[in-house]
């Protein structure tokens, strides 16, 4: 049985820049799930090396955290039963050119590195990214 979950996703810098911010927040409530906590900020190279430490020894990780800070993000917290795979369904393939149909990647991706959108892979993943961007005050009654 599913259960009411969160997810972490961002908006990334490509998306943000050719304006399908808009259209993704539409997706994201055409798809059941609730906003329940949302910001726009510009991430600095660092702090977008914190965040995707994870990848650190990866060879793509200094061009993603490159990306990452060259424009505004769109970060939100959504709830919905089952968000993370839900989520991952939604988006599609990291590569827009594998993504399926319909997936916010298919549609406003450019690129494999400028992917358009950011998805937790895992509840416990969600927790520690939401408390990346988001305060205990923001939090607050969630």
């Amino acid at each position: 049985m599913f259960q009411k979950e969160y997810t972490l996703i961002m908006v990334k810098p490509d998306a943000v820049r050719s304006n399908f911010t808009g259209k993704i927040l539409a997706r994201i409530e055409e798809e059941g799930f609730a906003i329940r906590a949302m910001k726009r900020v510009r991430l600095s190279l660092a702090q977008a090396q914190e965040f995707y430490s994870v990848h650190a020894a990866r060879p793509f990780y200094g061009e993603l955290c490159t990306f990452m800070a060259s424009g505004p993000v769109v970060a939100a917290i959504l709830e919905r039963d089952n968000a993370v795979l839900h989520w991952r369904d939604v988006i599609g393939a990291t590569d827009p050119a594998e993504a399926k149909e319909n997936t916010i990647r298919k549609l406003f991706a450019k690129s494999k590195g400028e992917n358009a959108v950011h998805g937790s892979d895992s509840v416990d993943n969600a927790k520690i990214e939401a408390a990346f961007f988001f305060s205990g005050l923001e939090l607050a009654g969630q």
